[in-house]
């Protein structure tokens, strides 16, 4: 599970999730992308789970990037607790996507077992997701 070594605030305001990405949203690092079409929180076991999915598929062939991070603390109030008293602890970590961001990448392996190995991913994520490519894209050459 994915979450930072420190921050400077416990706690943190929801935000708003409007706009699109405006950075994270070339193909970086590999051949191949995953971009999402929506704006969502994704969980760290969300992140987890989708690169767990993909790694498998190419059975450790290639090289695989996440290029997101869950860096935004969500707090939860126990059950059953009367309004008032505070904001709630910290229980897990999301990374906040906005529509266009790359979420993973994937080099080393050809395109078809890329796209597969991205559906697996995709149907992990609680947002609808479209695999690129590099050059369709105009990454950094």
């Amino acid at each position: 599970m994915l979450l930072p070594k420190r921050v400077k605030y416990r706690r943190v305001q929801r935000g708003r999730l409007k706009g699109k990405a405006l950075r994270g949203n070339k193909v970086a690092h590999g051949e191949f992308g995953l971009v999402a079409l929506e704006p969502a929180w994704i969980t760290s076991n969300q992140i987890e789970a989708a690169r767990i999915a993909m790694t498998r598929y190419i059975k450790r062939g290639g090289q695989v990037w996440i290029d997101i991070f869950p860096d935004k603390p969500i707090t939860e109030k126990p059950a059953e607790t009367r309004m008032g008293s505070g904001k709630g602890s910290p229980e897990y970590w999301v990374a906040v996507v906005k529509p266009g961001r790359v979420l993973f990448e994937i080099a080393g392996v050809d395109k078809e077992l890329a796209a597969e190995a991205m559906r697996l991913a995709a149907n992990k994520l609680p947002i609808k997701c479209k695999f690129i490519s590099k050059e369709e894209l105009g990454g950094e050459q």
